[in-house]
């Protein structure tokens, strides 16, 4: 390991970061090469704005399944300030705290 004390490096760990930091960035790259080279219909370009939301549900939706009362009630907050703010950020970072705060509440 680089480093001493608690914030000693792993080469590997490191090395894994770095990879997936690429395949993201070209896994962008290439889906906007692709796009510039087909036409988009207007239901493709439906589906592909809904696709981040889709994605965060994927994630989070087994976890709010499973959780418990910490978990549903970090969910009710997401959606109070993603009612009032609409922006998806700002909701999210929101969760992620109240989920924090409340696991340490209950």
């Amino acid at each position: 390991m680089i480093g001493e004390g608690t914030l000693a490096l792993d080469p590997l760990v490191v090395g894994v970061i770095v990879a997936m930091a690429l395949v993201t960035a070209l896994t962008k790259v290439g889906g906007l090469w692709v796009l510039r080279r087909i036409e988009v219909s207007e239901r493709l370009e439906a589906g592909l704005s809904v696709l981040p939301g889709a994605i965060v549900i994927a994630i989070l939706g087994p976890e709010l399944a499973a959780g418990g009362p910490a978990e549903w009630s970090a969910a009710g907050v997401v959606l109070l300030v993603m009612w009032r703010t609409e922006s998806i950020l700002l909701s999210l970072c929101s969760g992620v705290g109240a989920v924090v705060l409340f696991r340490a509440i209950v």
